[in-house]
């Protein structure tokens, strides 16, 4: 089995043997063993709280093998508003410590039926979509790629 120890930033001259596309709870496993498109199993074992990017690159010990990981389309709600009424929203989520893709449009999060009532209360619409979900790492997310 193929263990993956390391990762390093977006780099598309990389030469990728491999491609995995994770969810963003998936990104956020440092140690798991996951099973590629044709059947092989590889085992991540990076360092504890790291968390994956759409686009990292993975490479074993040795550096002579790399996996670029993926972002996983993947259900989710968007919500649109305007400024005033996102930052409202993103509040309210924050205060539920709800994992949210924040954009300067919408804001994103996985769905939940209480939850998108609530937007909608507050006056966003709420559109379902299945797309990449990137989600806030927060403030103290793990944010370098080491």
């Amino acid at each position: 089995m193929l263990t993956f120890t390391q990762r390093q930033p977006p780099n598309d001259d990389t030469i990728v043997t491999f491609t995995l596309a994770l969810t963003a709870e998936e990104r956020t496993r440092s140690r798991h063993k996951f099973t590629l498109a044709d059947g092989q199993e590889i085992f991540l074992r990076l360092a504890r709280g790291t968390v994956l990017n759409d686009g990292d690159l993975l490479t074993d010990e040795t550096e002579s093998i790399y996996m670029r990981i993926i972002a996983k389309q993947e259900p989710v709600l968007t919500a649109y508003a305007e400024i005033p009424l996102l930052l409202r929203a993103a509040y309210h989520l924050g205060n539920r410590h709800v994992p949210v893709e924040i954009n300067s449009t919408y804001l994103r999060l996985s769905p939940d039926t209480v939850l998108a009532a609530m937007l909608i209360q507050l006056g966003l619409e709420i559109k379902e979509e299945v797309v990449p979900f990137q989600p806030e790492l927060g403030a103290y997310g793990n944010h370098s790629h080491a």
